[in-house]
């Protein structure tokens, strides 16, 4: 388990993109304008199209997980969605707050 990325919603990919890159973030991925990764060699934003966020206009931690099955079933969660990079599922913290439990594919 680790903690992957911050989720940001984005409205505007391009400008997004070039505000974060201009506070010194590379950009590491890069799917269209469904989403951005950017990074500073150790933390990674992930900005993401409002229609490919798991919560529409919320910023949410990404958490990579090894076995999203166990983690989903351990937490009651429901089935896993799968995305075109990740499989993944959306939990809340006691505190109401979504997070983003996700397991790349192959």
């Amino acid at each position: 388990m680790k903690i992957g990325h911050v989720i940001v919603p984005s409205a505007g990919m391009d400008e997004q993109v070039a505000f974060y890159a201009s506070l010194g973030l590379a950009v590491k991925f890069r799917d269209g304008e469904r989403y951005a990764a950017l990074t500073d060699g150790t933390t990674v934003i992930g900005l993401a199209d409002e229609s490919q966020q798991p919560v529409a206009g919320r910023t949410m931690l990404g958490i990579e997980v090894d076995d999203l099955d166990a983690v989903a079933a351990r937490l009651s969660a429901g089935e896993p969605v799968a995305g075109p990079h990740e499989r993944r599922i959306v939990v809340r913290d006691p505190a109401g707050n979504p997070l983003v439990l996700y397991e790349r594919l192959p």
